[in-house]
């Protein structure tokens, strides 16, 4: 049959031409998903933004000074956080910067009377957002009712031993300095106790170390049951240096120890000037510290007890000195 002279030519199929790889980015994918608060259009980034703001309008003056350092480095400063710990704080005379509420909240009985005592107090009232309120507490549990507390002012253990002295000789204080100093107690409850047995017992002072050794904390505060606006704690950048420099300005350094070689009811040095130190009820006095008493006092106990908390040896100690000053 006639092909008008054309050849039929077969063609093998081979390879088409395709996009050249122009479709890959849509492939690819838009990485991982980016935090809440980072998203514009998310709740989480305007609680951010809010946050910042009001952090930014109180200033970072007030929370560097006297402040702690929170989770992630993060610097918080002393709040009490709950609806019974705040209104037991204000019914105690507890000293406070600012009063926090949450917007819009529930009053019940406890919201009342915290509102009452503070506006009595002066302490300003501020309305706060749950997120501010949140970053504030490290997250804690706090039902809308925030207390901020200043940083308490520590005296200069040397100061106030030399400006003690000094009074005591010219008749300004009726009897002898009398200083209690912890040794390695963490826990603010003993301190605040403390607090309270040498306010009860005239005692001029509570000396704590700078380091590995408890402050005047919220709780510290609430336990002295205002007993710390009376006496004054200071800090001691070394317990061992202070406690010799005591010593040489004819302050007797008094140890509390279970097996002391003075019995409590024999101490013939109650009336002088004395400084008693009173180690942790597990460790008990330090071994320098130990060193540089002049004296290791015990009180006689029953022998089936093990030991005394601090504070309670601290307070029958203090009892017995000023018995014994009050019949001098």
């Amino acid at each position: 049959m006639a092909n008008n002279g054309r050849r039929s030519v077969k063609m093998k199929k081979g390879p088409t031409v395709g996009t050249g790889g122009h479709g890959r980015k849509a492939l690819e994918g838009k990485g991982p998903t980016p935090k809440a608060e980072d998203r514009p259009y998310h709740k989480a980034h305007k609680n951010k933004q809010l946050a910042e703001r009001s952090e930014a309008k109180r200033g970072t003056g007030a929370r560097s000074a006297g402040a702690r350092s929170g989770p992630k480095g993060r610097a918080t400063e002393e709040v009490v956080t709950g609806r019974n710990s705040v209104v037991e704080a204000l019914r105690a005379g507890i000293p406070a910067k600012a009063l926090h509420v949450a917007i819009r909240i529930e009053m019940d009985d406890r919201v009342k009377e915290s509102l009452k005592l503070a506006a009595e107090r002066g302490i300003p009232l501020l309305e706060t957002g749950k997120p501010e309120l949140d970053r504030m507490t490290d997250e804690a549990i706090h039902q809308g009712l925030v207390l901020q507390i200043p940083p308490y002012e520590y005296q200069d253990a040397y100061e106030l031993a030399e400006e003690t002295l000094e009074s005591w000789k010219k008749g300004h204080v009726a009897n002898a300095p009398l200083f209690v100093a912890l040794d390695g107690i963490t826990d603010p409850r003993n301190l605040g106790a403390i607090i309270r047995s040498v306010s009860a017992f005239s005692g001029h002072g509570v000396i704590v170390p700078e380091r590995r050794s408890v402050g005047v904390t919220a709780s510290a505060w609430k336990t002295s049951a205002g007993a710390a606006v009376r006496v004054p704690v200071a800090r001691a950048a070394n317990l061992n240096n202070t406690l010799k420099a005591f010593k040489n300005m004819g302050i007797y350094v008094l140890g509390l120890d279970g097996d002391g070689d003075v019995s409590l009811p024999d101490l013939s040095l109650a009336t002088e000037p004395v400084c008693l130190v009173v180690g942790s009820e597990g460790k008990g006095l330090s071994r320098l510290v130990r060193e540089n008493c002049d004296q290791i006092v015990s009180i006689p106990i029953d022998s089936a007890m093990e030991s005394l908390n601090a504070s309670m040896a601290v307070g029958i100690s203090l009892y017995e000195i000023s018995r014994q000053r009050a019949t001098k």
